[in-house]
């Protein structure tokens, strides 16, 4: 039996960034070895066990051969007659297809420490096209590591538009897609996730919501990048900048979905996309399995942005109602979400990408007003059911006139 740690924890480590998980790759061993050992098994598709006292996974090596459609189309071989070697060429990138034995040593078959330091992601064999959710890694490893000057090599790219072509990403189960999307959205960089899977045709296949939104006009005025996709894009950058929840991004990224649905004839203008984008985003909430977090915020983002953009415009009995929909009270948190991701739609906009949203902050003293008002005094006064619902509705447009008064 041979143990080897393998994949990010030694590409990380080249790279000189922190170690948070390990994985290891054990050759020259069976199931039943590991078993005795006092390892754990919780592989159901491969052998992978957890060490007694670390619960780090150990898998046993083994090959992938190709026998069908899609992710579970694989026939696996765990023997131990498998090599180290033999484990590495089944890996997506070279720079994941590295290990270190015992004593430290580099084991580098496929040229990952080179192209680690040409800053290439690049395909470990001509096998990358027989998992389609290699694309979705590729895209979010490009989306960790832009920050770091990596890009994908040429001879990648064409590949994983032929297995694109070829079909295969419409075999991907919704919830492995999610969860890439979910991940790319915590990345550094989640812009160059979407852009690489609409460079090589993939985002038409798994979002195609987002991606009919390239070339797609918008007025000048407003959006002096015109383009509606790139603006979902500078928005999701702009998300980024604002918040690390991966919900706010989200629901950013998504928010003009419904402009991809307006008719030519009526470009650049969108009179309705609100409605059309809400539509959208529970269509595509629902084929991909979407939590309902992520939904729900999306959705309000999607159907009262021009509410947030409009805020200083707005009378205080719709500022209550906006403030209403949005279920501010029960959810302060979710409101401020919702505050951030508004605040990216403004500044995701050439030239705008710096500019000051004093809606943000007057929405949230408009908040912070009328949650202040409280139904005691009026259950004292007597009042009761919708009696008590309408005192404290006029209360609270009374406060939240104070604060426009101030503004």
């Amino acid at each position: 039996m041979q143990i080897y740690r393998v994949g990010g924890a030694v590409r990380d480590e080249l790279l000189g960034l922190p170690v948070s998980d390990r994985d290891w790759v054990v050759t020259g061993a069976t199931a039943a070895q590991m078993l005795d050992a006092g390892y754990r098994q919780v592989g159901k598709d491969f052998p992978v066990f957890l060490h007694p006292q670390t619960r780090e996974e150990y898998a046993l090596a083994r090959t992938e051969r190709k026998t069908g459609p899609g992710y579970h189309g694989f026939e696996i071989d765990s023997a131990p007659q498998v090599t180290l070697e033999q484990d590495l060429a089944r890996r997506d990138l070279t720079i994941n297809a590295m290990a270190r034995d015992a004593d430290g040593e580099l084991i580098d078959p496929y040229g990952g420490q080179a192209d680690l330091q040409r800053r290439l992601l690049r395909h470990v064999s001509p096998a990358f096209v027989e998992d389609p959710l290699r694309i979705l890694r590729v895209a979010r490893f490009a989306a960790r590591f832009h920050g770091l000057g990596f890009h994908i090599a040429p001879e990648t790219q064409a590949l994983m538009r032929e297995m694109v072509e070829a079909g295969e990403v419409e075999s991907l189960v919704a919830e492995r897609v999610w969860v890439e999307c979910q991940r790319a959205l915590d990345e550094t960089f989640p812009v160059q996730f979407f852009t690489v899977l609409r460079e090589c045709g993939a985002l038409a296949v798994l979002l195609p919501e987002l991606d009919r939104l390239f070339g797609v006009p918008q007025p000048e005025q407003h959006h002096p990048e015109i383009d509606t996709g790139v603006h979902s894009l500078m928005v999701l950058e702009q998300a980024v900048k604002l918040s690390d929840q991966t919900q706010v991004r989200f629901a950013a990224l998504v928010h003009d979905v419904g402009k991809g649905e307006t008719p030519a004839s009526q470009w650049p203008r969108h009179i309705g996309h609100e409605q059309r984008s809400v539509r959208l985003i529970e269509q595509l909430c629902r084929r991909l399995r979407v939590p309902r977090d992520y939904r729900q915020l999306a959705v309000l983002v999607a159907r009262y942005h021009t509410h947030c953009h409009r805020a200083l415009e707005l009378k205080p009995a719709t500022l209550l109602k906006t403030l209403d929909s949005v279920d501010a009270w029960r959810r302060p948190q979710r409101f401020e979400q919702f505050v951030l991701a508004c605040e990216a739609d403004a500044r995701g906009r050439l030239g705008l990408e710096t500019s000051d949203y004093p809606q943000a902050q007057y929405l949230r003293q408009v908040h912070e007003a009328a949650a202040a008002v409280t139904t005691a005094p009026l259950i004292e006064q007597g009042l009761q059911g919708r009696e008590l619902a309408q005192a404290l509705q006029q209360l609270r447009i009374a406060a939240i006139g104070q604060v426009a008064r101030k503004n």
